[in-house]
């Protein structure tokens, strides 16, 4: 994995007098003919001769870190006015702009310009299923033979090289500097998550996507948004055409009509067979442990394929991923030969009912759903496939929408035999209030068996130890995640690793 800042071969130097003019900015100090070679809004980023913005945040604003940045090597400073107050002195030219995070995307866009076109974009926002989608996206165009790039909430991965970075959505500098990658690398396709934070924050500014896909809309976000009606309002500028030129939405849930009502591109609908009128039908056809099979229907004919996952909200996902890949003018005869010759879409999503063990009598799952719908999409399909008992473990993230965890925690409740409370990425939240908050909904389903165990590696431990062969046990929370946010620091952990020491210990699989 490449740790090191995100940067193409090839950038074409700016000059602060250029960008003054076509981006509005304003000269505070310094010399306006000083050129800068790379954009960065994090110190620790910043390589010689970058443009440090120091944009505000929640906690800092960038600008206390700008002596940093210039020991770095930054050759210029861009802020707001706030920053530049807090700049007692500087060595290096600074500017000043209204919003820079507002043009930070078509900054970086004119620095990595590589002279050549860039990957095209298919986007897909939505509360649940947007990891999934990019990943189906991108295995799909890899099967038909495309050299493709991911940006999700899991990974970034241009050409097959993966880079780390923190966001669901990279900051619009970084994303412009992977697409420029991707077209120094041949890349045709990238696949994006797109969340409502980060169309909010300018992340995409800079880009159109030639198809953008919607997936649903359930409470969450609160502590941004304050109501389905102002969550759904910061996800309808990708269906406009600054942001798209076409797009596909799914009807699955209520939220999907309204999508379609405000979008003022091009626009197709996708529904389960029976479920809505819409453009796209899809219908499972058989499911077992290993995956579900389906058969897609639209304008272009009919295709049967496979997913190696579980649940009828994976098929959805992988339905509508499909369907943006033919609305983005791919040929629907490639999609149906690969259906036939290879026998289904060969990607496994990390942490999305992701089995640990296989094989072991007892069934142990971990997801990383942090919704209510999301609870109900797993809990359901675990019910479906597993003739036992289903033990839940589940936490929640700190910092965020608490109005959903009772509701959570009560489907939990009513859903599972067993539900066990834990801690998951409290970051700077208190972790008992976390669980406390879980707890209220649970608890307040009479029969429910419920129990509070604060340490996530003991919680796996005894739901396991208790299991017997036939129960499932999923752990919801963490899903593929490699660490836990605790107090703000990012603590090595593995969930996977954890449930597989688990049945170990239990005797349920063989070390």
């Amino acid at each position: 994995m490449a740790n090191r800042p995100i940067r193409p071969q090839r950038v074409t130097p700016q000059s602060l007098r250029t960008l003054a003019d076509d981006l509005h900015i304003a000269m505070v100090s310094g010399d306006e003919s000083s050129t800068v070679s790379g954009v960065a809004i994090s110190a620790s980023a910043v390589l010689p001769g970058d443009l440090f913005v120091a944009l505000p945040g929640r906690t800092h604003h960038g600008a206390n870190f700008a002596q940093e940045a210039i020991v770095a090597g930054a050759a210029a400073i861009l802020t707001d006015s706030e920053g530049v107050t807090l700049i007692e002195h500087s060595s290096v030219p600074i500017a000043t702009h209204l919003h820079p995070r507002e043009i930070l995307g078509r900054l970086a866009q004119r620095v990595y310009d590589p002279g050549i076109p860039l990957p095209s974009v298919l986007a897909v926002t939505g509360t649940n299923g947007k990891t999934s989608v990019a990943f189906y996206l991108e295995a799909i165009l890899r099967q038909l033979g495309e050299t493709t790039a991911l940006s999700n909430s899991t990974e970034r991965r241009v050409a097959g090289e993966v880079f780390n970075t923190p966001l669901t959505t990279p900051g619009a500098n970084e994303l412009q500097a992977l697409l420029a990658i991707g077209a120094e690398r041949g890349v045709a396709v990238m696949a994006l998550e797109a969340s409502a934070q980060a169309i909010e924050r300018h992340r995409l500014d800079g880009i159109v996507a030639a198809v953008s896909g919607f997936t649903n809309l359930s409470h969450d976000h609160f502590e941004d948004y304050g109501d389905m009606d102002a969550y759904l309002a910061q996800k309808l500028p990708l269906f406009q055409p600054q942001m798209s030129q076409r797009a596909v939405i799914s009807l699955e849930s209520p939220w999907g009509a309204r999508v379609v009502e405000r979008c003022t591109v091009p626009h197709i609908t996708i529904a389960e067979a029976g479920e809505a009128d819409a453009t796209w039908s899809y219908q499972i056809t058989a499911s077992d442990a290993e995956g579900e099979s389906f058969t897609l229907t639209g304008p272009q004919g009919s295709l049967s394929t496979s997913i190696s996952a579980l649940g009828k909200h994976m098929v959805r996902n992988a339905a509508l991923a499909i369907a943006m890949i033919v609305e983005s003018g791919v040929d629907f005869s490639r999609l149906s030969a690969i259906s036939e010759e290879q026998g289904g879409i060969e990607v496994v999503v990390p942490g999305r009912i992701e089995r640990i063990g296989v094989g072991s009598a007892v069934a142990v799952f971990v997801d990383a759903g942090r919704s209510a719908d999301a609870y109900t999409n797993t809990f359901s399909t675990l019910r479906e496939r597993f003739p036992g008992r289903l033990i839940v473990v589940c936490g929640t993230s700190g910092d965020r929408d608490r109005t959903k965890r009772p509701i959570m925690g009560k489907i939990a409740a009513q859903m599972a035999d067993h539900v066990i409370v834990t801690d998951d990425d409290p970051r700077r939240e208190d972790p008992a209030q976390i669980r406390a908050d879980l707890l209220e909904g649970a608890r307040s389903v009479s029969v429910a068996q419920v129990r509070e165990i604060p340490q996530p590696a003991e919680a796996i431990r005894v739901a396991v130890a208790e299991a017997q062969p036939g129960d499932a046990v999923v752990w919801m929370g963490p899903g593929s995640q490699h660490y836990r946010d605790v107090g703000g620091t990012r603590v090595p952990f593995s969930a996977r690793e954890e449930a597989r020491q688990a049945l170990e210990e239990s005797g349920w699989l063989s070390s």
